[in-house]
């Protein structure tokens, strides 16, 4: 049974209403997403880009820039080391474009999920070393990777890293010890003592920030590579540099600014209109929270790609039939995302980056229409695997383990994190699925929010060869004789209680369906982008009596209900969870065959609902659409 939890919280709604003229229902909505000064609901509903934080208050940023500038004023051979999620595909995107945009000599490595594993290892390296490498610098990985990053600075090669995930620390008494790699410069959000005001920052948006700092920094010095100095002294500099006119051209001469330099400039400033969108892109799909600077990047980034100038992209959209006019963040992670995952999964990643990399429409639309293709194999392979994961709970009377750890040796490795999510939705418990790899057992593992899995399974980390991950998600390596004791000792040392697994349902606002208006309905669009951290608002009302069913698909799976409320109203409602189940939930409440009664018009059943608003577009007209989504 789920629990239905409604938000109580309080503010002066009708003082927000009248200040940013919208409805007092929106202004609950807004004080239920934790915002406390006008400023912050100002910033949610109006913000741009303006409003997010500059690159330098993340540690390490000033100096992992001039690192990069310098480097590429000397033509060092530059290795950019990604990921194969869409996370680090986006960030190796970014971070490769912008460093050939400014002329550098740039490559990019994407370790095969399969043969390399997450990150940074040991062949990467040295092949790194062979092919003549100077500087990697690493996105989406790197924060864990210390013995690695060390064996390339013996072997005369420079590291930066930029991440995200947590950073791997030792336990000194009650103390933490952070393990951070000995690189040039490690930029990451996650890092202790850090001033960056929003650490849940994706890799994508770590990139993009780097190349807006390297951006910044070129502004102000002057040359790449070139002289350093106070901020006021630089922007005085960059402003008589630009300035136009004799003395503008004096400046530059002095300063050894060439045409060449400023085209590198304007280029990479242009180009940064288009990184949003791929950091925009990655936030979405590595499920960042949808706050603060995130949820500003997203709706910046969605503005760009509807129009966006990257054919790849383009293609993307066009082969799943979606249009600039309909795209959301659903879209993204529920559509293109899972598009680029599949190459990382099936095949080698670098498909994906070769996409996003496409200089002609034939060729991008071919790549396009193979990463469809990979998708759809790949989602069979998932259906196959989540059916055996069910399947092996159910045999070894697993339901009542508070971690559910399970081995599926024959399972393809690239799955075990998509079943993992798909099993921990079901089970409502953290979820580690383990698969045979080509070097012993791999695993990926899916969270709830009570539960924090890097820091769990920091506590095992004796099991391990390799792990790493965050609060709601990790990946680990490690042998196959340990599985069993594995299991018993996380579930040994876990503290969640019996309530922390069952589902809670936040209702953001107990409202009659009839006070619900397309006008409304057309504010809550302020509320977008929707996703983790800022949901779709959820609204409830009690005793609804529904009179009358009409199944919906093809296959009649899904359905539509005539309901009416206390005052007499009537409405359609739709529901997409499942017709039948419906009907089974009628007929425990009220008797067998009530379902059969309702879909022949002849309901009187009370049913509490919880529902939502949109507006529904069809034939060239809107009108207002409740969407079913809880009931009891």
């Amino acid at each position: 049974m789920e629990k239905w939890l409604m938000a109580q919280k309080k503010a002066d709604f009708d003082r927000w209403a009248r200040e940013f003229q919208i409805d007092p229902v929106l202004a609950r909505i807004l004080r239920n997403r934790e915002l406390l000064e006008e400023e912050e609901v100002r910033r949610f509903l109006y913000g741009d880009l303006q409003d997010c934080y500059s690159p330098m208050l993340l540690k390490d940023m000033e100096k992992a820039a001039e690192h990069l500038i310098r480097a590429v004023r000397e033509k060092k051979h530059i290795r950019v080391i990604g990921d194969y999620d869409v996370d680090g595909i986006c960030s190796s995107y970014i971070l490769t474009r912008g460093l050939e945009i400014l002329g550098a000599d740039v490559d990019t490595a994407i370790p095969h999920r399969i043969h390399d594993g997450y990150g940074l290892n040991d062949n990467l390296i040295r092949e790194a070393k062979e092919e003549g490498v100077e500087l990697i610098l690493t996105c989406d990985n790197g924060i864990a990777a210390g013995e690695q990053i060390l064996l390339a600075k013996e072997l005369g090669m420079d590291v930066i890293v930029t991440d995200h995930h947590e950073v791997p620390y030792i336990l000194e008494g009650e103390n933490r010890r952070e393990l951070l790699p000995k690189a040039l410069a490690v930029v990451d959000p996650k890092r202790e003592g850090d001033t960056y005001p929003f650490p849940g920052i994706c890799g994508g948006v770590v990139a993009y920030k780097l190349m807006q700092a390297v951006g910044e920094r070129l502004e102000g010095s002057g040359v790449i590579g070139g002289a350093e100095g106070s901020a006021e002294g630089n922007h005085n500099f960059a402003k008589n540099c630009f300035a136009g006119g004799e003395t503008a051209a004096e400046e530059r001469g002095n300063a050894g600014i060439t045409e060449d330099i400023l085209c590198k400039r304007e280029a990479l400033r242009d180009a940064m209109e288009e990184f949003l969108e791929f950091a925009a892109f990655a936030t979405v799909c590595d499920v960042m929270e949808l706050k603060g600077e995130n949820r500003i990047l997203v709706k910046e980034g969605l503005k760009r790609m509807k129009n966006s100038r990257n054919l790849g992209l383009r293609a993307l959209m066009e082969v799943n039939d979606i249009s600039g006019e309909t795209l959301s963040a659903y879209h993204l992670g529920f559509v293109l995302g899972p598009c680029l995952n599949a190459t990382g999964r099936l095949d080698t990643a670098k498909t994906a980056l070769e996409l996003l990399q496409s200089r002609d429409e034939r060729s991008a639309r071919e790549a396009a229409g193979e990463l469809k293709r990979l998708n759809e194999s790949r989602k069979n392979l998932t259906l196959q695997g989540v059916e055996e994961a069910s399947r092996l709970i159910r045999e070894k009377h697993m339901e009542m383990d508070k971690v559910l750890v399970l081995f599926l040796p024959e399972v393809h490795e690239s799955l075990a994190g998509i079943i993992a999510g798909r099993i921990r939705e079901q089970y409502f418990r953290p979820v580690i699925v383990l698969t045979r790899a080509e070097e012993g057992i791999k695993g990926s593992g899916r969270s709830i929010e009570t539960y924090h899995m890097y820091e769990a399974l920091t506590e095992v980390k004796h099991f391990f060869t390799k792990f790493g991950g965050h609060k709601m998600a990790a990946g680990l390596s490690m042998k196959e004789e340990d599985v069993d004791a594995f299991r018993e000792a996380l579930n040994k040392n876990c503290r969640l209680k019996e309530e922390d697994f069952v589902p809670t349902v936040h209702i953001d606002v107990p409202m009659p369906t009839s006070y619900a208006t397309e006008e409304l309905a057309r504010q809550m669009e302020l509320l977008e982008p929707f996703g983790v951290g800022n949901p779709k608002p959820l609204f409830a009302e009690k005793d609804l009596l529904f009179l009358e069913g009409v199944r919906m698909g093809r296959e009649g799976k899904f359905a539509r209900f005539r309901v009416q409320d206390v005052y007499g109203n009537r409405i359609w409602m739709v529901y997409f969870g499942g017709a039948d189940r419906f009907v089974e939930f009628l007929d425990r409440k009220y008797g067998a065959g009530s379902g059969d009664v309702l879909f022949s018009g002849q309901g009187q059943f009370a049913v509490s609902v919880v529902y939502q608003i949109g507006l529904n577009q069809y034939k060239g007209r809107t009108e207002l659409q409740f969407l079913l989504q809880n009931y009891r």
